[in-house]
């Protein structure tokens, strides 16, 4: 009977843990969850491992060779044109070189003494070596006969000794690398009158970005060899093709230009 009956208390009191909610079994044996429980050996910290330091950036790798440099010593050591010629053909510091077909240097007669400075080579310049010999240098040398020069009378050079791809305006940095060349041409070449054709030619020469309408028909100055020479910026031969009814405008430039050389050779 006393079986029956601690059985019977058993199960009551599952029932009244079931309906508690507790459904599920966790040990065969019971818990005293009242008992001191033995002390635990405090659980160590984990080592804080310090993180490697941070590496130092290699060495930066040498500087690309210095082209503007290398092209201000060559120019300065060229002390003829012929030496500087010679330089500029050596130069290999600016990429328009790799495309040409030929170095561009200068046409005409240095001793002349009437510098004449364009922009850069087209398409012919570059196949034969020479500067202003398409359409536009047609025009070119009738604008110098009409103030009486011609190629035994003058000079022709540019800023650029390279044919730009598909003739566009030289970048700075093209330029930069030919600076060096053409200041020391105008310094060995030490010219009475400079006239610059076109505003690439009068920006790289003279510094000066206004526009060439601006700029043209007025009287500047170059410093060659200590002497203040007078420079004339004019219409480029190739924006007059473009545009005939401007010849006018470089007309009145020539025969300001004709006028000066005849005062500073009779000075």
């Amino acid at each position: 009977m006393t079986q029956l009956s601690d059985r019977s208390t058993t199960l009551s009191h599952l029932a009244w843990l079931v309906e508690a909610g507790a459904d599920e079994a966790i040990g065969e044996a019971p818990v005293d969850r009242f008992a001191t429980r033995p002390a635990t050996a405090p659980i160590a910290p984990k080592p804080i491992v310090p993180k490697p330091a941070a590496q130092a950036p290699a060495a930066a790798t040498a500087e690309p060779s210095d082209n503007i440099g290398t092209a201000i010593a060559l120019a300065r050591a060229s002390g003829s044109l012929a030496e500087l010629k010679a330089a500029l053909e050596g130069f290999d510091g600016c990429a328009l070189k790799q495309r040409a077909t030929t170095t561009v240097f200068a046409d005409g007669n240095p001793d002349s003494r009437i510098l004449f400075i364009g922009e850069a080579p087209g398409r012919d310049e570059d196949r034969q070596g020479l500067p202003f010999v398409g359409r536009a240098g047609k025009l070119l040398d009738k604008m110098m006969a009409a103030i009486k020069l011609d190629r035994t009378s003058a000079y022709i050079t540019n800023v650029i000794n390279w044919r730009p791809p598909d003739n566009r305006e030289p970048s700075p940095e093209e330029a930069a690398m030919c600076l060096p060349f053409l200041r020391r041409h105008i310094e060995l070449v030490n010219p009475l009158v400079i006239v610059l054709l076109g505003a690439v030619a009068v920006r790289h020469v003279m510094g000066r970005s206004d526009g060439i309408m601006k700029t043209r028909g007025r009287w500047l100055e170059y410093n060659v060899n200590g002497d203040m020479i007078p420079v004339m910026p004019t219409l480029h031969p190739a924006y007059l093709l473009r545009q005939p009814a401007h010849k006018k405008l470089a007309w009145r430039d020539l025969q300001a230009v004709a006028h000066k050389i005849e005062s500073v050779r009779n000075a």
